[in-house]
């Protein structure tokens, strides 16, 4: 958000796992506090940059969410950096190759990438990934998909083999609007609400 100016906008990259992750603590800790939130029913959803944010979070989050889904995010940075058609990107982001153990900035960001946190996960996921999306290539979802069954976590894969980086196609777009629903209506509505849906 350049809203801030380009110092600020730019204060992220080569800080995966950094302050941005603090950020979003504080504002859910701090909005929790709000009567009007139900802190036993809270749920983190992202898509892109907040898809790996989602994936860091739950192997992080100390209980405070009840649900989280991922969309088209990095799950294993060391496996992003060689996948993603935008070499840029990740280079810039993370800081360079993971390989180069003298970089502080691009160790930094691979220490910190979501799937060697996978021990911590506890929390139902949903993941969401498209085939053409070669940023954050399909192979990213599927990893994660697999990381939380190979957990025992209750875990869904919705899959678009001829979306992008976006849903775009109007009945992938219904498709992907009722899955992310019913998730969250699954692990978030109090019992007595979700007992009627069914």
């Amino acid at each position: 958000m350049p809203g801030f100016g380009q110092e600020w906008l730019e204060a992220i990259s080569g800080d995966y796992g950094g302050q941005c992750m603090k950020d979003y603590f504080t504002a859910i800790d701090e909005i929790s506090k709000e009567p009007y939130v139900d802190k036993e029913h809270r749920g983190a959803v992202g898509a892109s940059f907040g898809g790996y944010s989602v994936y860091w979070l739950a192997g992080h989050h100390d209980k405070r969410f009840k649900a989280f889904i991922a969309h088209n995010g990095m799950f294993n940075l060391e496996q992003q950096y060689l996948e993603t058609e935008e070499m840029w990107f990740v280079n810039w982001d993370l800081g360079g190759p993971y390989w180069d153990k003298n970089n502080a900035t691009a160790q930094k960001s691979y220490a910190n990438s979501p799937h060697k946190f996978v021990d911590k996960w506890d929390t139902p996921i949903m993941v969401i990934h498209s085939e053409f999306d070669f940023r954050i290539v399909a192979s990213q979802g599927m990893a994660a998909y697999n990381a939380a069954l190979n957990r025992g976590i209750p875990a869904r894969y919705l899959y678009f083999p001829d979306e992008t980086h976006w849903v775009l196609r109007p009945q992938n777009g219904v498709l992907w609007q009722r899955n992310f629903f019913d998730w969250l209506d699954k692990w978030l509505k109090p019992e007595s609400e979700a007992a009627k849906r069914k």
